[in-house]
């Protein structure tokens, strides 16, 4: 039996009412404002994210492994095939994502991306059964 039930994925960032409305237009979901420093959103059939403000926050150095690495990273279905895995990556350019890894595109089923606050981020290709 588990001692507790996971109940949020805490993102620091400076700005935590845009980085909410970015996620929302890439998962889905209504950011909920609890505060000027604290964003909930859930997204739908999937987690609870939550964004909490944190001046001077410095963004991790993708894909480094020594100083300031990505602690974590969140993955996203950008759908079975190479047209709407396209068609995402255009879709979170527009939202202000930045590529992180795009080499070798063709041979991977993911593309590394940075949110506006620069954490790291996948669009995967998932063949659904």
């Amino acid at each position: 039996m588990p001692v507790a039930r996971l109940r949020s994925v805490v993102i620091d960032c400076p700005d935590p009412h845009a980085l909410a409305d970015f996620y929302a237009a890439l998962g889905g979901g209504t950011p909920d404002p609890e505060s000027d420093d604290w964003v909930v959103l859930r997204l739908p059939d999937g987690p609870r994210l939550a964004f909490q403000r944190a001046p001077g926050l410095t963004p991790p150095e993708w894909p480094r492994a020594d100083r300031n690495a990505q602690q974590f990273h969140l993955d996203f279905d950008a759908g079975s095939s190479w047209e709407e895995m396209d068609a995402a990556h255009e879709k979170v350019l527009a939202l202000g994502a930045r590529p992180l890894d795009l080499e070798d595109s063709e041979h991977k089923d993911f593309r590394v991306y940075a949110d506006p606050a620069g954490h790291p981020f996948c669009l995967c290709r998932i063949e659904h059964a």
